[in-house]
């Protein structure tokens, strides 16, 4: 069991409808010091690829992607889920269903934080479904960037989303991959790595 899994069994929390509380260490309070080993083995994991930027997802994703970035020496760009007033020019936009949340919402990125010389390394705390990858994805294939891989905090792997994106052929390093959770007893099963 490694540093992340060992966590999720003893502060997280599983509830009915395949969710896991993870928000006293991952997206509500955030564990600085556990970013900090989550960014170092990805910083390992992805040993040798080429990476210039981070791309995550607001809001959960932030914190993680912000220490993973000290770790490879870049930049973290992440695509919003509201247009303000604060942002102008021209947009690169992807529809996003939140497994979470349960609603659709258009991500955007501006157009002058990611171009054809990117090469990206997308963090983010969760992965279910895949929407979301899938929407950040789509924004780096209309900036003419490439996906350098993916990074997943916890992957829910009873759930399609994994097995969508390594089927599309990207390099997806998930820190903890859930195989089955238990509301009732509270029990959380991991997939070996």
């Amino acid at each position: 069991m490694n540093f992340l899994e060992e966590r999720i069994m003893h502060d997280g929390v599983v509830k009915e409808g395949n969710i896991l509380k993870v928000d006293s260490f991952l997206n509500h309070q955030l564990d600085v010091e556990l970013f900090d080993q989550m960014g170092a083995e990805w910083k390992k994991r992805f040993e040798g690829i080429e990476v210039n930027k981070i791309l995550t997802i607001e809001a959960s994703g932030i914190g993680i992607a912000c220490i993973v970035a000290k770790h490879f020496g870049v930049p973290v760009v992440f695509a919003k889920k509201t247009q303000s007033v604060n942002l102008d020019g021209e947009m690169y936009t992807a529809e996003v269903e939140s497994f979470t949340h349960k609603n659709k919402n258009q991500v955007i990125v501006s157009k002058k934080f990611l171009n054809e010389n990117d090469k990206i390394l997308i963090i983010d705390d969760f992965l279910a479904n895949g929407c979301a990858l899938q929407g950040l994805i789509s924004i780096i294939n209309q900036s003419g960037a490439s996906v350098s891989g993916i990074g997943i905090a916890i992957e829910k792997g009873f759930q399609t989303g994994g097995q969508i994106i390594r089927n599309m052929g990207y390099k997806l390093e998930s820190l903890a991959i859930v195989e089955s959770m238990d509301p009732t007893t509270g029990t959380v099963e991991f997939r070996g790595q």
